[in-house]
C-alpha cells in the first residue's frame, strides 16, 4: 500500500489518483457482471457489451473522430503503436520519425529495418528539444510510406505542431502516425482537424483509465491497409476461418480487458463533464509555476522548450553535478515525493538534448489533481538539499 505521506509527480507513466468514479465503475463491473464483452446472449453479457460500446463513443467524442468504430482498444500505447507500425509498413517502404520518440516507437522500427528492411529517417531537434520542421521534406523519397512522430514530448512535455506535419503528410500523400500518449486528456487532440490515419494513445495517463489500456485511432479508410497484427476469436462472424475485416472487430482478436475499458469509459466521462479546457489551464498553470521556481534555483537547469511555447505538464530538469537517480531517491527520501529519473525510455532525444551522457534528467508530470502546494513542497526540498 502507498504511503500515507506522498506527492505523486510521475503521471507521464500513469495518472494517480483516479477520479472516484474510475474506481467505482471498475468496482462494480467486477462484483456485479464480471463477464466477457460480445460473447454471450444473455442479459449480462449484452450488458457489458453495451459499457464497452459507451467507452468506446466517449473516446471518440474525447478525440473527435468521425465514427466509434474507428476507436480500437489496446492493452496500452505501446501495443498500439507496435499494431501501427507492423500492420501498415512493407519490405523497402521508408519511414520518417524523430530522435524525440519513445523506445514504443525507435524500437519496433528498429526491428522492422533488420527484418523487412525499411529505411528509417529521423528528424533532428534543436538543443531546446524542438523538432526541426524543414527537414521533413527533405527527408521525403519515393519509397516514404509513414511519418510516425509524437504530438508531445515524454521528455520536455513540448508540442509539435502535428497540424503543419498532417498538412505536408497530405500534400506528399504520405500516411501519419501520430504518437498521443502524453497529449490525449491533457491537450487537443481532434484526429478529423489533423487529418491523422493513426493515432495510438495510452488509456491510463491524461485519459484517467486503468493500467492496461490503450487506443489505436483507426481512419475507417485505412481498414483496408492496415493489416491485424494478431488474429483470433472476435465473438462475431465466427463461421469464417480468417479474421474479420470490419472496424473494429479487425483489430480485436481475443477477450478485452472489460474492467478496464468501463474504467477508461469513466476517465473519458470525467474528462469531458469537467471540460478539457478547464484541465488544460490547470496543468498550464501548474507546470509554469513550477518552471517559474526551479529558473530561481542555481542549483537546477530546466531543459526543454521555454515559456510561451505549447507544453504538456511534463517538465524536466538537472541538478548541477547530481545524477538525476540520486535527486529522485532523494525526493522520496526525504519527503514522499514521486518523479522520474533517467532516460525515460527516450534515448536519442537525452542524446540531442545532450543529457544523455549525464544519465538523464529529473522528470515531474503533473496531473489534474496535483495543486500548487505540492508543486512547492517540490522545489523547497530541492532548494534546501541543492542551495548552489
Amino acid at each position: 500500500m502507498p504511503r500515507i505521506q506522498r506527492i505523486y509527480l510521475d503521471n507521464a507513466a500513469t495518472s494517480w489518483p483516479k477520479p472516484d468514479s474510475v474506481y467505482d465503475a471498475v468496482d462494480q463491473f467486477q462484483r456485479r457482471l464480471g463477464c466477457a464483452a460480445g460473447r454471450g446472449g444473455y442479459m449480462d453479457g449484452v450488458a457489458a457489451d453495451r459499457m464497452v460500446e459507451k467507452t468506446r463513443s466517449g473516446v471518440a467524442q474525447l478525440i473527435h473522430a468521425a465514427h466509434p468504430h474507428e476507436v480500437v482498444f489496446t492493452l496500452n500505447a505501446t501495443d498500439a503503436l507496435n499494431m501501427a507500425l507492423f500492420g501498415i509498413l512493407r519490405e523497402g517502404d521508408h519511414v520518417i520519425t524523430s530522435v524525440m520518440e519513445h523506445n514504443s516507437i525507435l524500437r519496433p522500427l528498429a526491428y522492422l529495418r533488420d527484418r523487412r528492411k525499411i529505411g528509417v529517417s529521423y528528424l533532428p531537434v534543436a538543443a531546446d528539444g524542438t523538432l526541426d520542421l524543414a527537414a521533413l521534406e527533405q527527408q521525403m523519397t519515393e519509397r516514404t510510406r509513414l511519418i510516425a512522430l509524437s504530438h508531445a514530448s515524454n521528455v520536455t512535455g513540448g508540442v509539435l505542431p502535428i497540424g503543419e506535419v498532417a498538412e505536408i503528410a497530405r500534400r506528399r500523400q504520405v500516411r501519419l502516425l501520430v504518437d498521443a500518449a502524453q497529449s490525449v486528456g491533457h491537450w487537443p487532440v481532434d484526429v478529423q482537424q489533423w487529418n491523422a490515419d493513426l493515432v495510438a494513445f495510452s488509456g491510463h495517463k491524461g485519459p484517467l483509465g486503468p493500467l492496461g489500456t490503450g487506443v489505436l485511432y483507426v481512419k475507417a479508410e485505412l481498414a483496408e491497409v492496415v493489416e491485424p497484427f494478431r488474429q483470433g476469436g472476435t465473438g462475431t462472424q465466427s463461421e469464417i476461418e480468417t479474421q474479420p475485416s470490419t472496424l473494429p472487430q479487425k483489430y480485436e482478436a481475443g477477450n478485452l480487458n472489460v474492467p478496464g475499458i468501463v474504467g477508461l469509459g469513466a476517465g473519458v466521462r470525467f474528462i469531458l463533464d469537467e471540460g478539457l479546457e478547464r484541465i488544460i489551464q490547470h496543468g498550464t498553470e501548474l507546470t509554469q509555476h513550477l518552471r517559474d521556481r526551479l529558473d530561481r534555483l542555481a542549483s537546477v537547469t530546466v531543459i526543454g522548450p521555454g515559456a510561451g511555447s505549447g507544453h504538456v505538464p511534463v517538465l524536466s530538469f538537472q541538478v548541477h553535478d547530481v545524477p538525476s537517480q540520486e535527486v529522485a531517491a532523494m525526493l522520496d527520501a526525504a519527503a514522499g515525493i514521486q518523479v522520474r529519473a533517467g532516460l525515460h525510455c527516450a534515448p536519442r532525444m537525452h542524446e540531442a538534448l545532450g543529457t544523455r551522457l549525464a544519465g538523464g534528467t529529473v522528470r515531474a508530470s503533473l496531473g489534474y489533481f496535483n495543486t500548487r502546494e505540492h508543486v512547492d513542497q517540490l522545489v523547497d526540498v530541492l532548494a534546501a538539499a541543492f542551495p548552489g
